[in-house]
């Protein structure tokens, strides 16, 4: 770990293009939560309770980043199999001691109940996995040239470290993250060197899988075929969102609710906590449309702008870093990041169907809140081991 001389030089260190973003979409994640409790009558306990939990959960966020920003390179590189194998534990352990009242609810065998606290282990997995990702990929091209052949070993190593996390999220009934898990690998995939021959014929396969699946969905044959692999309430999902207009009081309802909200708030919204459609689960899944209900199209793309920008930044300090690992670890948490964003905003307007995945540093929770700044945590530490790493040999590109 780096030695920091003063308390300058611990300023200087640290990426405040980084920090700040973050800390702005948890300043809009706090208002988000406190007005979506005002306005869901099923909301157990007071807005003030929702907020004061969320914020509990920022506070130990910012110390495991403080934690995570400690590790350098090659303790990352060291400890990836270590994390990987407790995560993967955790995955196991949960199929065991899930949230019966979760399950009961929604299927997913996903959460476990600390007293009043749930929490996801998959959440966690996540950065366990890009850093695993990333070791795996540095190793093999340390070690072997590409070619076509080595390529297609390289995604046999990728693929097999995701069979095990796949298995336990189909056991876990949790298609939605495990999507995420695919994201990453297709991020990490297109900076890893693999060629190009093989890239983009995979990739038009998965858009082409992904058109016909959505086909087979809309007919009786295709649905009976595909629920051997799928629930019945993925293929209302579908549904609802080729459609929603058809079922606004049941499969579509908290589609068509959050597409009211948005709306409703026209260019520049309603005013600072005016809500006046009431939308489902409002403060975790659906804490967009509080954002586009109270400030319109207008603050909606301030807010995705701010993402950008969060994006933007990582990629600049992963330049400025010039090591190989961290450019595959930086790759995966972006990827992480990105397909959140780009999911839980998707789904909000119906461009994409629904799923449980949060807005990120936005949406209520503890889970994901820690999955994602653990992520932060690993670009935070970039910079501040820069001077370690910038002219490493066994790390540049």
């Amino acid at each position: 770990m780096v030695k920091v001389e003063n308390k300058t030089d611990l300023f200087d260190r640290i990426a405040w293009n980084i920090v700040i973003p973050v800390v702005l979409l948890a300043l809009v994640g706090l208002y988000s939560i406190y007005f979506a409790a005002i306005d869901d009558p099923s909301h157990m306990g007071s807005p003030i309770k929702s907020v004061v939990m969320q914020g509990l959960w920022y506070i130990i966020s910012l110390a495991i980043v403080v934690f995570v920003m400690q590790f350098d390179a090659d303790q990352l590189l060291r400890i990836a199999p270590y994390i990987y194998g407790f995560g993967i534990i955790l995955l196991i352990a949960v199929l065991f001691f899930y949230n019966r009242g979760v399950a009961g609810d929604t299927g997913a065998k996903s959460w476990f109940k600390l007293g009043p606290i749930s929490f996801q282990p998959s959440e966690v997995m996540k950065p366990a996995f890009i850093l695993m990702l990333a070791r795996v990929v540095h190793e093999h091209n340390q070690k072997f040239a590409h070619t076509i052949k080595n390529d297609w070993l390289l995604i046999g190593k990728m693929a097999g470290w995701l069979l095990p996390i796949a298995i336990l999220l189909k056991l876990q009934n949790d298609f939605g993250t495990m999507l995420v898990f695919i994201a990453i690998v297709g991020g990490v995939a297109l900076v890893s060197g693999i060629s190009w021959k093989i890239i983009a014929p995979m990739f038009a396969a998965v858009f082409v899988l992904a058109a016909v699946v959505i086909f087979m969905v809309t007919t009786p044959g295709g649905q009976a075929f595909l629920s051997h692999f799928f629930q019945a309430y993925q293929f209302k999902r579908i549904m609802s969102w080729l459609n929603p207009a058809t079922d606004t009081s049941k499969g579509a309802y908290q589609l068509w609710q959050s597409m009211q909200a948005i709306g409703s708030g026209q260019l520049f919204g309603n005013g600072f906590g005016k809500l006046s459609v009431y939308v489902p689960v409002r403060g975790s899944d659906m804490v967009y449309s509080v954002i586009g209900e109270s400030f319109g199209f207008v603050g909606s793309v301030a807010v995705i702008l701010l993402y950008l920008y969060l994006i933007i930044q990582m990629v600049k300090i992963t330049f400025d870093t010039r090591n190989a690992f961290y450019s595959y670890v930086s790759t995966g948490v972006i990827m992480m990041i990105l397909f959140h964003v780009f999911e839980n905003v998707g789904m909000s307007i119906d461009l994409l169907p629904l799923t449980g995945i949060p807005l990120p540093f936005i949406s209520q929770g503890g889970s994901a809140l820690i999955g994602n700044m653990i992520g932060i945590g690993m670009i935070l530490s970039m910079k501040f081991h820069n001077r370690d790493y910038m002219f490493s040999q066994a790390g540049d590109f």
